[in-house]
């Protein structure tokens, strides 16, 4: 079970706080400008695929009687990636549950509102929970690779678990061996398939449960702070594997590292107390947000 934004340990909490001579708002702005220009500057791939699009309008949420979520309604466009960011609490790691019908998995977890995938509502009455997850996965914050089970093993195992078709064995290498080169992964373990999945470094084992999730060809990837475990070497593979999924996928990323959402992003959504504060596109939101709380979080002053 995925933990909430409240269980947060100190150390993912203090990594949002501005620390000692954090740089002024006017250099966050230039950083911020800086990073997007750089980003944009490259020629974005045409879509390899064309994925769907979701939108939740009004989705409120609870554990038991304390609510979570006070009515967010949000698109996600199709071959984007959409960041969520606001301070430890405020339901970014709640929300995102939601989208894949995870948060009625935790006791006394209770969801409200209209949540779609390609226009078909994913809480509809005859909407199987299995399906709407094998089409929407979900990379949690720490790697979660099976600990008993081999590199190989790990990947196939989304595709027994997804309660899809069943893959035959002569097609299953297959598929293991596209879903490792989709997460870039497959060049460093091709020859060490049997080894643990474990006995890979952090990094690459995120990579390995991003392979796990894609394997069963989803429609919509959920990445709940994927990097907030890494080391800077392992955000920058997983940041760069981002944009190159995007033009497979549909992709919402929980982030507390603004020049990561500055860097990946091409939307981005400011959650506060459990409400939607302010959506735009990312240059927007970083650099000239309407809203005065949106400006004072993106620049330090409080989170």
């Amino acid at each position: 079970m995925a933990p909430s934004d409240s269980t947060r340990t100190e150390t993912e909490q203090s990594a949002a706080q501005p620390a000692v001579g954090a740089p002024s708002a006017a250099e966050l702005r230039a950083a911020a400008q800086t990073d997007l220009g750089e980003r944009r500057a490259d020629a974005r791939p045409a879509p390899l695929q064309t994925a769907r699009g979701m939108e939740a309008r009004d989705v409120l949420a609870w554990y038991g009687a304390s609510q979570a979520l006070k009515g967010i309604s949000l698109p996600f466009a199709p071959n984007q990636v959409t960041a969520l960011i606001g301070p430890s609490g405020c339901g970014k790691s709640t929300f995102v549950r939601c989208l894949n019908r995870m948060h009625e998995e935790i006791p006394g977890g209770r969801v409200e509102g209209q949540i779609t995938l390609d226009g078909h509502d994913i809480y509809a009455s005859d909407a199987d929970p299995v399906t709407v997850r094998s089409k929407i996965g979900m990379v949690f914050q720490k790697p979660n690779p099976f600990p008993t089970k081999s590199i190989f093993d790990n990947v196939a195992a989304g595709l027994k678990l997804s309660g899809g078709k069943r893959v035959k064995r002569s097609d299953l290498r297959d598929r293991v061996e596209s879903s490792l080169r989709g997460a870039g992964l497959w060049e460093e373990v091709k020859d060490r398939l049997s080894a643990p999945g474990m006995s890979l470094s952090g990094g690459q084992q995120q990579r390995l449960c991003i392979a796990r999730a894609i394997a069963v060809e989803p429609e919509v990837v959920l990445m709940d702070e994927p990097c907030s475990a890494l080391d800077p070497v392992a955000t920058l593979r997983i940041e760069e594997l981002i944009h190159e999924l995007r033009q497979r996928y549909t992709i919402v990323i929980v982030t507390h590292n603004m020049q990561q959402a500055a860097r990946v992003a091409d939307s981005t959504a400011f959650m506060l107390s459990g409400e939607l504060v302010e959506f735009a596109p990312t240059n927007k939101i970083f650099t000239d947000p309407d809203d005065e709380r949106t400006e004072q979080y993106v620049t330090g002053k409080f989170g």
